[in-house]
């Protein structure tokens, strides 16, 4: 069984790792949120100009690190040097504690070889970046505990025929929306799990209809961006698999006070 696709499991996903704490989707903040006991982390993907598999959820640097330009038209020399920490702040600006203390922008292969016994839940951010990423995962064994999901529906094919599970682009959502509001259940679906916000604009998601939709295909419900306790413990009663957190303490302190089992 994969660690992150049973259907009764109630586990916590460091969102971009320990992101509230520490600067997003670097090894820092990976390596807080393992620290924490998180059940897996989460990290974004794009290439660089070279069809490096970096780690970054923007299209371009700005955000998150001291550099300027799109990540794609950046070659990983010029990537790699960047500071990550530059801009993370948690007292608006005040203090900058991670600036100049060397966290730097990882790659993909970077991140699985640091943490190997890690489960990964990785979003694709470009479709040009699947078959790269397959061969990343690959070269570093962790296909049985990866996971990959993507809004577009193009990157799934890039998996098919390996061990890596893929999950629900945008458009299988949608299409399952009609059985999730009548609490109609699919026997097979074309995918292993789907990971979905609680709302899409000012719509709240029928997590609870997803989870009676996909039940029988055992295609189990992660939900992000989650960050309140009280909210989490909802989600779980509604049948959610796995929140994704920014903030994953105060969701591992939520299911221990909870008494919630992780496992599934």
């Amino acid at each position: 069984m994969h660690p992150l696709l049973g259907t009764s499991a109630r586990l916590v996903v460091g969102h971009r790792g320990n992101c509230a704490h520490a600067p997003e989707n670097t090894l820092a903040s990976f390596a807080q949120a393992v620290a924490l006991g998180v059940d897996a982390i989460e990290f974004d993907v794009r290439l660089d100009a070279d069809g490096t598999v970096v780690v970054m959820h923007d299209p371009t640097v700005e955000r998150t690190t001291d550099g300027t330009g799109a990540v794609a038209s950046l070659p990983w020399d010029a990537l790699r040097r960047l500071d990550a920490g530059h801009r993370f702040t948690r007292d608006g600006g005040a203090s900058f504690p991670y600036r100049g203390s060397g966290v730097g922008v990882p790659r993909a292969i970077d991140v699985l070889r640091a943490l190997p016994a890690t489960p990964v839940l990785i979003e694709v951010k470009v479709p040009e970046a699947a078959a790269p990423l397959r061969a990343v995962i690959e070269e570093a064994g962790a296909g049985e505990r990866c996971l990959v999901e993507s809004f577009h529906d193009e990157v799934a094919a890039a998996f098919a025929g390996s061990t890596i599970a893929t999950g629900a682009s945008q458009r299988d959502v949608v299409r399952l929306l009609w059985r999730a509001l009548l609490r109609r259940p699919a026997s097979r679906l074309p995918f292993r799990f789907m990971a979905v916000p609680p709302r899409h604009g000012l719509l709240p998601v029928p997590i609870a209809g997803l989870v009676a939709a996909t039940r029988a295909a055992r295609a189990p419900v992660h939900v992000w961006t989650v960050n309140d306790a009280a909210h989490a413990r909802r989600l779980w009663q509604a049948g959610a698999c796995a929140i994704i957190s920014d903030d994953p303490a105060v969701i591992i302190a939520a299911r221990a006070a909870a008494g919630t089992s992780h496992g599934g």
